[in-house]
């Protein structure tokens, strides 16, 4: 529910949602101790359970997105109330369910004061141009619109000040540990691999392990013939090599044609480097030069199916 000065527009409202002129309503404002517009109220089976006076697109979309979160947590248990027709009051969620639902809402959450577009203290500004340098994915949550998240945080991961920065749920820390991470060259490993630029996904990948192989399916259960004939070449030559299954994740299947300007798969790749796909393999095993091609860690021992 919202509350604007504008007239009301019940038939193009959208479902779920109902558009009042406060105006017109001043009892509904006193009751919800309404005193500014726009100001948007949030019920779930009839009550009351959040509310946000005035926002930013952003904040806005947060709210709707938190809500959603909390509405899925309700588990209303049948009541004698159903069989009297009247609406159950459902449980409250505890602080502590929203919270862990909230640090785990995107990828890499960032609790802030403000917004990235409108951040409202320096320490909030500072990390979000560093993590925007970074071209990390991330979300935000602007702690000065729920003061029960604001305080429950501090309490929850045990971490006094903000901004809070969180990678998988789990808390990394403020401003200054974002900070030593960047200048270490360490942040971007301590990211969730989605939150990160797709080049430097990539570039990890092809040197996750000396010999990187880009496959349909893996080595025990190849999902093409071209993928069984290459994984069947490298072990006949006792080759060590990792792999990744490339119809596991699109994103990575189609930055590597573009990354690498191979457009087929399986893709062999040598110390980060592209050799090539089966054909360029099988021409360099039949010319007795694939072992000079590879890393010398990747030779002389069979690789484990485990």
């Amino acid at each position: 529910m919202s509350a604007s000065p504008r007239p009301p527009n019940f038939a193009h409202a959208p479902r779920g949602r109902t558009q009042l002129d406060a105006d017109q309503f001043p009892e509904l404002c006193d009751r919800f101790e309404i005193e500014s517009v726009p100001a948007f109220l949030f019920l779930h089976a009839g009550q009351l359970t959040d509310s946000l006076m005035g926002a930013t697109a952003p904040d806005l979309v947060g709210k709707v997105r938190e809500n959603a979160i909390t509405a899925s947590i309700h588990n209303e248990e049948p009541s004698s109330a159903a069989s009297t027709g009247a609406e159950p009051t459902p449980a409250p969620v505890p602080l502590d369910s929203r919270l862990a639902a909230l640090v785990r809402r995107s990828p890499v959450m960032l609790f802030m004061k403000g917004s990235p577009d409108a951040p409202r203290c320096g320490f909030s500004r500072q990390i979000t141009e560093l993590l925007q340098a970074e071209k990390v994915k991330f979300d935000t949550f602007d702690i000065l619109s729920d003061e029960e998240v604001r305080q429950g945080l501090k309490t929850f991961s045990n971490w006094p000040t903000f901004p809070q920065l969180y990678a998988d749920g789990k808390l990394l820390g403020g401003l200054d540990v974002v900070k030593e991470l960047q200048e270490e060259g360490e942040l971007l490993e301590a990211l969730p691999a989605a939150a990160l630029p797709l080049d430097t996904r990539l570039a990890a990948l092809v040197h996750r392990s000396p010999v990187m192989l880009f496959m349909k399916g893996s080595p025990d259960a190849p999902r093409c013939g071209f993928s069984r004939q290459i994984t069947e070449l490298l072990q006949a030559e006792k080759v060590k090599f990792d792999t990744f299954d490339i119809l596991s994740d699109e994103e990575v299947r189609q930055g590597l044609k573009t990354f690498s300007n191979w457009p087929t798969f399986p893709q062999l790749y040598a110390d980060g480097k592209l050799l090539g796909g089966l054909d360029v393999v099988k021409e360099l095993q039949e010319e007795g030069e694939l072992l000079e091609a590879l890393p010398a860690a990747a030779i002389g021992q069979p690789t484990s199916l485990d």
